[in-house]
């Protein structure tokens, strides 16, 4: 949804370029980005590329967590023919395990989170330089993105800039 200034922004930036323009023909054209954003090749190359950056860290969670239901359980099954002491020391591992796991975790996601970020803001800058290569090469006097109500097919060029993306090819995010 707009907000009520984006819409008098954008209402008073057409009345003035359809008035500026003295009855010359305005072109027009809008673009999806969420859309290209999700189907770019080379948002598909960022995602293996972090996908195989952080695969062994996850897998290493994965086995950690599985480590922990299994003390878990064997605290559970065992803690009434276990002396106490070693009942203690089974707890005191289950406890720091769970500690250790936690942290682990935060720490991934946060490093997870500012890599995909970092891929995220490189697609972007991809994105938005294809967007004005096309707005310039076909003499677009305004591409819109966002706070569009609607868009005609007729003035949507999202197919054009996925386009062109894909004739980038699936290379890595440039930086």
């Amino acid at each position: 949804m707009i907000s009520k200034r984006s819409a008098i922004f954008v209402g008073a930036t057409l009345t003035f370029l359809v008035s500026g323009a003295a009855h010359a023909e305005l072109k027009i054209g809008y673009v999806d980005v969420v859309k290209v954003i999700e189907q770019a090749p080379q948002g598909d190359s960022a995602l293996k590329k972090l996908e195989s950056e952080f695969g062994p860290r996850d897998r290493e969670l994965r086995d950690a967590r599985d480590k922990l239901k299994d003390l878990e359980e064997d605290l559970e099954r065992n803690a009434l023919v276990w002396k106490e002491s070693e009942r203690g020391e089974k707890e005191r591992d289950v406890r720091d395990l769970r500690r250790e796991l936690k942290r682990k975790t935060q720490e991934f996601r946060e490093d997870y989170n500012l890599r995909r970020n970092e891929e995220l803001g490189s697609l972007q800058k991809i994105v938005y330089k294809a967007i004005v290569d096309i707005a310039k090469r076909e003499n677009f006097d305004l591409v819109l993105h966002q706070g569009a109500v609607f868009a005609s097919d007729r003035i949507d060029i999202t197919q054009e800039v996925l386009g062109q993306l894909e004739n980038k090819g699936a290379s890595p995010v440039e930086k």
